[in-house]
């Protein structure tokens, strides 16, 4: 079956054998992620959680520093590639069988890179993690090829092109990253991260891509809730093995206690606005679109954390108390606070609303000298921040209401 470009770009596609790669409209209604972009963020979660597990070890062995820079580092690669893939499906998705072909091979791609992540991680070794990118980078590159060929002529054409190359070129110089000195490689692979983060803004410059803003926003949010759904699994997993080794359930149960509190308030305060509305244009979406990298990274890190936590508790990870501790308050802080500049002040009326995620930051961070207590003291102080900002949300200016409707909950 193959349907009529005129009609390509316009409402529900659904499935065709072959179809023209037409942008879609910004404006298009019902615009929701599809069954394919789901299965594609699962697949994701492998990589995620790899790198998680990587993370626990290195600060379990007091390796901090060296935990800290290896996850940042292969965090970034999995991040990257997700955005790769989310912006140009949210301009180009036609669900036809080459588009399907090219989104499995680059989940191949996902998965081979999860494999490299140990050794990238531990070893400083990029071979396994590279072989992934560049066959995510080859379906990439095909689909952006396949956009400017249905572009007859004009930006839009020109801009396709530009990703096309631009992706080789960058591929090029991780590719290069494999045969430079090892002590060499973080370095290189800082440059290498500059320049992957200026091809979209360079793209971007005289034509916007016609991605769109419900879209995106429900994309990043779907993804938001896999990372927070996969620390609660791997929390979830870190009591359980404990079990066995703790001398009284007491000394689990503030973990885990808080470690609930803290990935509901998470959930909470990041859906509390509706971040489309400040999607609406590359001016706000690029900076809101990077932001993101540290919400992610901070909500994974939360899960490692807490599993650090739980390992120290027991007498398995033989690290300091508050080193323990501040595996969770710390990114636990990070989210908090680029969840608030990213898109919660934009949406708060008075200064008190504004306030309130700020001010719960340091507290936050207090709380990593409250001993065997950390955990569960940052769940209640992130508790506490969902319910003040619930209840000044209900008095501000703009929550009037008439009789008989429902307060609005949202969060700080």
């Amino acid at each position: 079956m193959t349907s009529s470009s005129s009609s390509a770009p316009h409402g529900h596609l659904g499935f065709g054998a072959l179809r023209h790669m037409h942008a879609r409209r910004r404006d298009e209604a019902h615009r929701t992620a599809t069954p394919l972009e789901l299965f594609f963020d699962l697949c994701f979660v492998v990589a995620v959680g790899q790198a998680g597990v990587q993370l626990v070890h290195a600060i379990a062995a007091n390796h901090v520093a060296e935990g800290v820079v290896g996850y940042l580092y292969v965090f970034f690669g999995i991040w990257w590639a997700w955005m790769n893939f989310t912006w140009f499906a949210s301009a180009y998705d036609c669900d036809d069988v080459p588009y399907r072909i090219a989104t499995l091979v680059q989940i191949c791609g996902v998965l081979i890179y999860a494999a490299g992540v140990p050794a990238a991680f531990t070893e400083n070794d990029w071979t396994i993690t590279v072989i992934g990118y560049i066959v995510m980078r080859i379906a990439l590159t095909a689909q952006w090829l396949r956009a400017a060929a249905s572009e007859n002529r004009g930006p839009a054409r020109n801009t396709a092109l530009f990703y096309a190359a631009s992706l080789v070129l960058c591929q090029l110089g991780w590719l290069s990253l494999l045969f430079a000195p090892e002590d060499w490689r973080r370095w290189l692979f800082l440059i290498l991260v500059a320049a992957e983060l200026l091809v979209p803004a360079m793209a971007e410059r005289r034509h916007q891509t016609a991605w769109h803003p419900h879209h995106i926003s429900e994309r990043y949010g779907l993804f938001t809730i896999i990372v927070l759904g996969e620390t609660m699994f791997a929390t979830t997993v870190a009591v359980q093995s404990a079990l066995g080794h703790a001398k009284d359930i007491s000394e689990l149960a503030p973990i885990a206690a808080g470690g609930i509190l803290i990935i509901f308030s998470a959930w909470w305060i990041y859906f509390a606005v509706p971040a489309h509305e400040r999607l609406k244009g590359n001016r706000e979406a690029i900076p809101w679109g990077y932001g993101h990298y540290l919400i992610f990274a901070s909500a994974a890190a939360i899960g490692a954390g807490l599993e650090v936590a739980v390992e120290q508790s027991v007498g398995k990870a033989h690290i300091p108390t508050l080193t323990a501790s501040a595996a969770v308050t710390v990114p636990t802080a990070i989210y908090l606070l680029t969840v608030w500049f990213l898109h919660a002040r934009h949406f708060k009326e008075t200064l008190a609303q504004q306030l309130v995620l700020p001010v719960a930051v340091p507290a936050v961070l207090l709380c990593t000298f409250a001993g065997h207590w950390a955990v569960l003291a940052t769940g209640l102080v992130a508790a506490l921040t969902v319910a003040l900002g619930v209840a000044l949300a209900s008095r501000a200016p703009g929550a009037r209401r008439p009789s008989g409707t429902p307060p609005p909950a949202a969060p700080p």
